[in-house]
């Protein structure tokens, strides 16, 4: 009995911790998809880069590991920014053009990091050590810093998207973009705003989730992230929040239940994804970015 009590609480607790960081990067894909119908397969791209550029300020230019994480995830946010608005924002609407255009992007971003830092992962750098025992599991807190900064900035996301002026923009254009321009919101400008959302939700993924910096990190990921946004249905702020959760607790139910199988998490969670799909093919909450009320 103390036994499966153990592992319902380290179920719990390791599934949200892993949520987290995959809502992350699933809320800021299906805000541009839902804002500007781009699907970005350059978006976990984002997600490495702030890995690597955590590393680069703190141990090549030698700034504290705090400051570095701040210094990283606006980086890479500029950068993001730049990327829509010079390759992505000139050819959207065409939407082959920008799944071959945007995975060119990454692979650039990838080889990029390749030749600056090598193949060889970068050393793991921690804001935080040490661990702690919630309900008889140890849990690192690391993983616990991570799942509080990734609540704090998903609950700060939803408020500015239902809460401010920018939000009724943005769900505004996500709903119909030529509604939107005739009541003199500013389209373009709006998605741009929302991609800078978008890749700084990615860049903090990776500076404060991400234990350490590889090429190819970005590849599983992005695997995951489609999983999560079809599963929750394209668009669906509140279906990434849900496709997250069940991703995120079938992944670490496979890792508890068959840790010498735990290779198989992403096929099952992919799994889980073409069920759904089968039954309820627009996805758990639909096809479009919704207003929630």
């Amino acid at each position: 009995m103390r036994l499966e009590c153990a592992m319902i609480a380290n179920l719990l607790i390791t599934g949200l911790i892993t949520s987290g960081g995959y809502a992350l990067l699933a809320v800021g894909f299906s805000l541009i998809f839902g804002v500007a119908r781009i699907v970005n397969l350059a978006h976990t791209a984002f997600y490495m880069l702030a890995a690597y550029f955590v590393f680069a300020f703190a141990s090549r230019l030698g700034l504290p590991l705090p400051l570095s994480v701040i210094l990283s995830i606006v980086a890479v946010t500029i950068i993001g920014v730049f990327s829509y608005k010079l390759v992505i924002d000139p050819i959207r609407g065409r939407e082959t053009t920008i799944l071959i255009v945007t995975i060119a992007l990454a692979i650039i971003i990838q080889e990029s990091m390749q030749l600056a830092f090598g193949t060889d992962a970068t050393p793991a750098l921690r804001l935080v050590s040490g661990f702690t025992k919630i309900l008889g599991v140890r849990v690192f807190y690391r993983g616990l810093l991570a799942f509080g900064i990734a609540s704090i900035v998903l609950l700060g996301t939803w408020g500015l998207l239902m809460r401010t002026r920018l939000g009724i923009a943005i769900r505004s254009t996500a709903q119909d973009r030529e509604v939107a321009n005739l009541m003199g919101i500013n389209v373009a400008r709006t998605g741009m705003i929302t991609m800078a959302i978008a890749v700084a939700l990615a860049a903090i993924a990776g500076a404060v989730v991400a234990p350490a910096a590889v090429p190819t990190m970005w590849i599983s990921p992005l695997v995951t992230v489609l999983a999560i946004v079809i599963l929750g249905g394209l668009g669906s702020i509140k279906g990434s929040f849900v496709g997250a959760l069940i991703l995120g607790f079938s992944e670490t139910l496979v890792v508890l239940l068959a840790p010498e199988h735990s290779f198989l998490k992403e096929a099952v969670a992919l799994t889980i994804m073409l069920v759904v799909i089968l039954i309820r093919p627009q996805g758990l909450f639909g096809v479009s970015f919704e207003e929630e009320r």
